[in-house]
C-alpha cells in the first residue's frame, strides 16, 4: 500500500476541487493502491495556510508531516481567471525538498467550464523548482466540474470517459510511486550547496 497525499488547491471551504480530491481518494482506495489511513486529503479551503511567510500558527507542521510520509502527491488545481489559484501557489512556497523531492506528482486541473489547462501549464513551469516534485507526463483536466464526479457511478458519457481516464492515471501514479521509492532512497539531499533548484 502506498501513502498518497491529495492537495485540494482551492481557498473555498466547500470547493469543487475538494469534491474532486475526495473522489480521487476513494478511487485510490477502491483500486487497492492505498488505504483510508494512508490516503489523506489536504484541503486548503477547509484548513488554509496563512500567506507565506507566516508564523507557526497555521497547519503547515501537520501538512509537512503528511507530505514527508507520502510516496506520491496529487495536486488538484482550480483555474481562476486563467491562472492557478493563490492557495495552491502559496502551498508550493511552503513545500520544499524535505516534503516532496523525487516523488511523483499527478496534476489535476479543474474548471467549471471548458478550461482547466492553464493551471497545469503554470504549475509545471514553476512549482517544482525548489521542492523537486516529479510531475508525471500525464495529467487530468476535470471540465464542467459541477456536472461530473458527483457519484461513484458515471452519470453520462462525459462522466464515464472521465472515470475511465481517472483510473488509468491513478494506475500510472501508483507505478511511478513504486519505481521512485528506491531512487529517492539513493539520493543524498543533505548537501547545503544545492538547497534550491536552478
Amino acid at each position: 500500500m502506498l501513502n498518497i497525499a491529495l492537495v485540494a488547491g482551492s481557498s473555498r471551504s466547500n470547493s469543487q476541487s475538494g469534491k474532486v480530491a475526495r473522489f480521487l481518494q476513494q478511487r485510490l482506495i477502491q483500486q487497492g493502491h492505498s488505504s483510508a489511513e494512508l490516503c489523506q486529503v489536504i484541503d486548503l479551503g477547509q484548513n488554509p495556510l496563512p500567506l507565506w511567510p507566516a508564523d507557526d500558527s497555521g497547519p503547515w507542521a501537520q501538512y509537512s508531516q503528511q507530505l514527508q510520509a507520502a510516496d506520491a502527491l496529487v495536486v488538484i488545481a482550480p483555474e481562476w481567471n486563467g491562472m492557478a489559484c493563490p492557495a495552491i501557489k502559496n502551498f508550493f512556497i511552503y513545500a520544499g525538498k524535505v516534503e516532496l523531492a523525487h516523488k511523483p506528482g499527478l496534476l489535476v486541473g479543474v474548471s467549471s467550464g471548458v478550461g482547466g489547462a492553464y493551471p497545469i501549464s503554470e504549475l509545471r513551469a514553476s512549482s517544482y523548482k525548489n521542492c523537486r516534485l516529479c510531475y508525471l507526463p500525464e495529467h487530468l483536466i476535470v471540465r464542467g466540474v459541477e456536472n461530473v464526479l458527483n457519484s461513484p457511478k458515471p452519470a453520462g458519457d462525459d462522466d464515464q470517459r472521465l472515470h475511465a481516464r481517472i483510473d488509468y492515471e491513478l494506475d500510472i501514479l501508483h507505478k511511478y510511486a513504486q519505481a521512485l521509492r528506491p531512487v529517492r532512497a539513493s539520493i543524498d539531499m543533505s548537501n547545503p550547496a544545492f538547497a534550491n533548484g536552478m
